[in-house]
């Protein structure tokens, strides 16, 4: 077994599992122990490393944590942010049990195998090999592992201030990356461009009281119906609206998830549903929850509110990145022969980093079709390139 498999297999029996907003307790969630094993593994390394305290709270057990370390090239003048994240999606409903892994015809087997434990043990497996090799060129490397990708992103934005504000200064980052490389599954493409999500709540309210009168009171879900009639409407004329971005598509808007009462024999008092606004390169993640809000007000007649967003839609648009991308194609090509560069209709960490002026791009092995399934998995021969690809990119510069 390779190194980097081999780190795949404990990365993936660690659960980091993202409870994505939900009042849940048990001891497979949130990026603690990822945390500790990345803080041996740079130890054991010998470089210079940080766990960086974020700015979400875990409950019981404050913040969560970005952890990365650096190697240092004398001679070198730019420097790569390599970026994985650390958290998973939930493990409800797999078919496999989702922290043992298997690996079984050419394929790892695992929650995280491929979103993105697989991209992020890649990483890891090419910058170990840097530092032990203390390579005469290359670039200086930044590797991070940020926390809460799946849910609010607020990682990669934490790690961010790092550079971005005069109170965040650390040694180990004096200043911003040249470029960055965000792992997702990507089949070995490059992403230069992808959208974005605004997510946030409606509420509708009303009176609770006996069901066995209800006329008595005032029923909240019933509030929320015409409200999901219009979204409804609004999802179809969408695609009308606003331009379609030439390789990510366009905009689209779904609501995900509604609650509401507390017992069927109660009149509820209170509805809400989430909402996925996905956005479009050029678009305003913010603005298109105010377009959303004047449609319901003008198409419904029913009292509601707009929780905060936890999610504003943050696109990465491939207006600054082209010169990464050709670099790193180059080296694919060595590595794997031709691949595309490609837009995808899902958002990453690479948005965080983009708004700030750093050119990245979102590359790493796996297929986003693998990603959050009940059996996930990954292609072994694909993480083995992935890493040889981050190794040879990072000599590169």
């Amino acid at each position: 077994m390779t190194e980097v498999v081999s780190l795949l297999k404990d990365l993936v029996s660690i659960p980091s599992v993202n409870p994505m907003g939900r009042d849940v307790d048990g001891e497979e969630y949130f990026e603690g122990r990822m945390v500790s094993y990345l803080e041996k593994f740079f130890r054991d390394l010998g470089v210079p490393y940080c766990r960086q305290p974020g700015s979400v709270v875990q409950p019981g057990s404050g913040a969560r944590e970005n952890i990365f370390a650096r190697w240092g090239n004398p001679k070198a003048e730019k420097t790569i942010l390599l970026d994985a994240h650390m958290d998973t999606v939930p493990v409800e409903g797999m078919t496999i049990p989702p922290f043992e892994p298997r690996v079984e015809g050419g394929r790892l087997y695992g929650r995280g195998a491929c979103d993105v434990k697989g991209g992020m043990a890649a990483m890891l497996g090419a910058f170990a090999r840097i530092v032990r090799e203390r390579p005469s060129g290359g670039a200086n490397v930044l590797m991070s592992c940020t926390y809460d990708e799946e849910f609010t992103a607020k990682g990669i934005l934490d790690l961010a201030k790092l550079w971005s504000s005069e109170s965040g200064t650390n040694p180990l980052i004096p200043g911003p990356p040249d470029v960055a490389v965000i792992a997702e599954p990507t089949e070995l493409d490059i992403v230069v461009a992808h959208r974005g999500a605004s997510r946030w709540k409606i509420r509708t309210t009303g009176v609770a009281c006996h069901s066995s009168q209800p006329q008595n009171g005032v029923n909240a879900i019933y509030k929320m119906g015409p409200i999901l009639s219009a979204m409804e409407r609004y999802a179809a004329e969408l695609p009308k609206l606003v331009a379609a971005h030439p390789l990510c598509g366009g905009a689209s808007i779904s609501v995900g998830r509604i609650e509401g009462g507390i017992s069927v024999n109660t009149v509820p008092d209170e509805c809400t549903i989430e909402i996925d606004r996905r956005v479009v390169p050029g678009e305003d993640g913010e603005q298109v929850i105010r377009d959303v809000e004047s449609y319901l007000r003008r198409e419904t007649g029913v009292d509601f509110e707009f929780l905060p967003p936890w999610l504003t839609g943050l696109t990465l648009s491939d207006h600054n990145n082209h010169e990464l991308a050709d670099e790193l194609m180059g080296v694919i090509r060595e590595v794997v022969g031709e691949k595309k560069k490609v837009g995808v209709p899902y958002g990453t960490n690479a948005s965080r980093l983009s708004m700030t002026g750093i050119p990245a791009v979102v590359f790493g092995p796996g297929s986003i079709l693998q990603a959050h399934t009940v059996d996930e998995w990954i292609s072994t021969e694909q993480l083995e390139q992935a890493s040889e690809i981050y190794y040879r990119f990072c000599l590169l510069r």
